[in-house]
Parts: structure tokens; C-alpha cells; sequence
């Protein structure tokens, strides 16, 4: 049998029951692979990362060693969550790589958004091959690879950036959530103990917040960028709104707008709001939300973000318009 094929009789696992009976199965597979060898994991604090990691803690403990490269592109207090959910709560053997400065010193200038995608990826790429050349006794590389991943691109996840590392490495892959469905992921992450924050966290691309910081980056709007995002969620928290739109998020552009403040000509960045509602993200809607939640978000960014005058709202649908803006 196909061991990349899901069985048709599989069930689905939508409870803690099925969770818990999954989580005891898997443990067990995942002992007999690795045996006392060591593991490799990428852990971006995404969904499927996450849940992998926290089940080959519980399956060998120490042996997993996690890498956590901060590309600068993150999601204010994401890394800071990566660190604390598994370094001080759970135990894991994590290794943080601050990579900031080499990320957006090679993205400096670059506004092709392909371009910085590639730029992106490649040097997560190398930054992680670098690591694992440094690391003794690495024979498996576990990946958050999901069913969607393999019907959809026939390979190992392309989003973690892992599949380029070169061959002569020769880590055999362990993939235990490979025939499971995103829903059932988080279901299982849940019952893992994992926080709901990052259990439920929304789908967030690759090259992160590197494309919705449209055109060339630059840091001090990749910095308003964050801190509008950070409010945008704080606010749909409050308002109940996380859990009923399927993702949202800020986009800072790269040109800039006159506005006045304290009576003073200004020359500053929109801040655009995107909410969507999807089934399968082939095409999407977007949510009539309410106004006084509208404007409480508009009135904190242009209080407490440096650099901004105006705040939108985008209001296409896809198609024609696509979810992210790059």
C-alpha cells in the first residue's frame, strides 16, 4: 500500500478521543523509526511544525533537536511564543537563530515580489543547512508535511524550505501528521496541550509579513507593518472576530500619502486592511465588518503606529483580486 496515500476508511479525527488514539499510535511508530538516533526539525510556530514537534517530544524526548530561524519576517511576539511554548514549557532542545540583519540586508532594494520569494527561501535554505552541517549524529529530518501538501505538490512541503537542503546530507524524513487534514491537525495539536493561539493559528505565507510589506522592504516600515498587524488582531480578538473570519491581516504599501498632523503637512504610509472568509482559498469574500470595530482599529494605528496617516479598508473579493497582496 501507498504509504502516501490516506486510506479510504480512515476516520477522520475531529475529537479528543480519536486525537488521543492517534497521538499513542503515532508515538509508537515514531519510536520505532528514530530509536535512540537523533531528529532534525525545522519549527516555524506554524501549525503543522508545531504539532510535530510536540509529538516527538513526547516520542523521544532530547533526541529531537529544533531549529527556529527568525527571518525578520515574523509576526510581532511569534518568535518570542516559539521560544516559550517549547523551550521553557515543554523542554525542547531549541536552537534560535536570529537572522534578521542577513535576511534584509540581502532583501535591501529588491521589489520583485518573486525575486524576494526566492530570496527568502533560498537563504532559510542555507541559513538551516549551516546548522545542521553543525549538529553531530543528525540521521532524520521531520517535516510538518500534510495531506493537502502531498495530493497538491507531489513533495515534501515547500513552505518550510527544507526539501532544497542537498542530498549529501542523507537524513531519511519522518512525516507523522502526512495523511491528516489541516482541521485535523489542530485537533490534534490541541490535544497535544499546545496554546489555542498557536493551535488556531491563521494561514501565514513563507516569506511572511516579507509580502505584505509591498515593493522593497525597508525596516521602518516592515516596523509599522508589524504593529499595525499586532493591533488589527488584538482588536478582532476583542471583537469576537478571530474565530469567524478566516484570516486577516495589515499591508503596508510602498508609497506614501499627504495627511496632516498637529497642524503640519505629513508624507506617510496607508496602513490596508485585509479580512477574508474562505472555504478552500480558491476564492474568497470579504466580511461586512462592524464600524465602531472598524474604527477603533483605525484610531489606535494612526495613534500608535510612527509613520502612518491613513487607514483602509480592502474590499475585493477573489477573484479578481487574490488574498495577499504579493
Amino acid at each position: 500500500m501507498d504509504s502516501n496515500k490516506r486510506p479510504d476508511d480512515m476516520v477522520r479525527i475531529t475529537t479528543k478521543e480519536l486525537a488521543d488514539k492517534f497521538i499513542e499510535e503515532q508515538i509508537a511508530l515514531l519510536r520505532q523509526q528514530i530509536g535512540s538516533r537523533k531528529v532534525l526539525l525545522a519549527l516555524s510556530g506554524g501549525v503543522d511544525s508545531s504539532v510535530v514537534a510536540a509529538l516527538l517530544i513526547r516520542a523521544v524526548g532530547q533526541q529531537l533537536v529544533c531549529v527556529h530561524v527568525n527571518h525578520g519576517l515574523m509576526r510581532k511576539g511569534e518568535s518570542e511564543q516559539v521560544i516559550d511554548v517549547f523551550r521553557r514549557q515543554l523542554g525542547a532542545n531549541l536552537i534560535y537563530i536570529d537572522a534578521t540583519d542577513r535576511f534584509l540586508d540581502k532583501l535591501a532594494g529588491v521589489s520583485d515580489p518573486e525575486q524576494k520569494r526566492k530570496i527568502i527561501g533560498g537563504e532559510f535554505i542555507r541559513v538551516f543547512e549551516e546548522e545542521a552541517r553543525k549538529l553531530e549524529g543528525i540521521e532524520f529530518l521531520a517535516q510538518g508535511t500534510i495531506y493537502p501538501d502531498i495530493v497538491e505538490s507531489v513533495g515534501v512541503k515547500a513552505h518550510h524550505n527544507v526539501g532544497g537542503l542537498p542530498p549529501d546530507l542523507h537524513f531519511e524524513l519522518v512525516e507523522p501528521v502526512k495523511l491528516l487534514f489541516k482541521d485535523e491537525v489542530r485537533v490534534v495539536g490541541a490535544a497535544l496541550g499546545l496554546p489555542e493561539s498557536m493551535v488556531n493559528r491563521q494561514p501565514f505565507p513563507g516569506p511572511g509579513l516579507g509580502v505584505r510589506c509591498t515593493g522593497a522592504i525597508t525596516r521602518d516600515r516592515l516596523a509599522a507593518l508589524r504593529e499595525s498587524d499586532a493591533i488589527l488582531r488584538e482588536e478582532f480578538d476583542r471583537a469576537g472576530l478571530t474565530k469567524s473570519v478566516w484570516q486577516f491581516f495589515t499591508i503596508v504599501p510602498d508609497y506614501r500619502s499627504t495627511g496632516v498632523r498637529d497642524s503640519k503637512r505629513v508624507f506617510d504610509w496607508p496602513v490596508i486592511i485585509r479580512a477574508v472568509n474562505t472555504r478552500d482559498a480558491m476564492t474568497a469574500v470579504v466580511p461586512e465588518i462592524d464600524w465602531a470595530v472598524l474604527k477603533k482599529i483605525t484610531d489606535r494605528i494612526l495613534a500608535e503606529v510612527p509613520g502612518v496617516c491613513r487607514v483602509l479598508y480592502d474590499l475585493s473579493p477573489k477573484g479578481p483580486a487574490t488574498i495577499e497582496w504579493e
